[in-house]
């Protein structure tokens, strides 16, 4: 068994309101920086052999403090790198809200690709053949991957058995974690979108 630490990257200053997509350069916000810090705090007590990320700035920036606090370095690993937003890239989400092939895609997320961009379908291969090499790699350890929310919810979504096209229905914050075990013939999710705050 491999138990997954899935944790989103935390806040920048286009969390929720641009789609950033796979553009370089977007570094956590001071808010961002803090919930890492914190993220690093909760996790102090357990156990964690590996540490893999996205290549974005704002994954990699997430990740150090707990990478610092177990002394482990950072895998980079594009498995784990946002979903292409092709044209969308950049794009405001008020803008595209009224764009029919943006409400498409969010409405069938299963079979709708972004115009020059990725398939949702084609993101979750990515993100679950990744962890599924993880689960390979590092059996019976413990190992924390930082990725994007539509990858996280995307992974879930996969190993609880729940089309895409509402896997909309599954939260995921900055700064959360979430935990998968993974086993050679099945796995169990055993936490969903975690930030150390209730009612929030």
């Amino acid at each position: 068994m491999t138990r997954i630490f899935l944790i989103r990257h935390a806040l920048t200053d286009y969390t929720g309101k641009i789609l950033s997509g796979r553009t370089p350069g977007i570094s956590l916000n001071d808010t961002g920086r803090q919930q890492a810090e914190w993220l690093a705090e909760r996790l102090s007590g357990l156990t964690i052999e590996a540490i893999y990320c996205s290549p974005l700035e704002r994954a990699v920036e997430t990740a150090a403090p707990l990478a610092g606090s177990f002394n482990l370095s950072c895998y980079i690993s594009e498995d784990f790198l946002e979903i292409d937003f092709g044209k969308w890239t950049n794009c405001t989400i008020e803008e595209l809200k009224n764009d029919l092939h943006f409400r498409r895609f969010n409405s069938y997320r299963s079979v709708t690709r972004i115009p020059d961009g990725e398939m949702m379908a084609e993101a979750q291969l990515r993100i679950v053949t990744g962890l599924e090499k993880l689960r390979i790699l590092h059996q019976n350890q413990s190992v924390a991957v930082f990725s994007h929310a539509d990858l996280i919810k995307s992974a879930i979504a996969w190993y609880a058995g729940i089309p895409l096209d509402i896997f909309h229905r599954i939260v995921i914050d900055p700064a959360s974690l979430s935990i998968i075990d993974l086993y050679d013939d099945t796995s169990r999710i055993l936490l969903i979108n975690e930030t150390g705050r209730i009612g929030s």
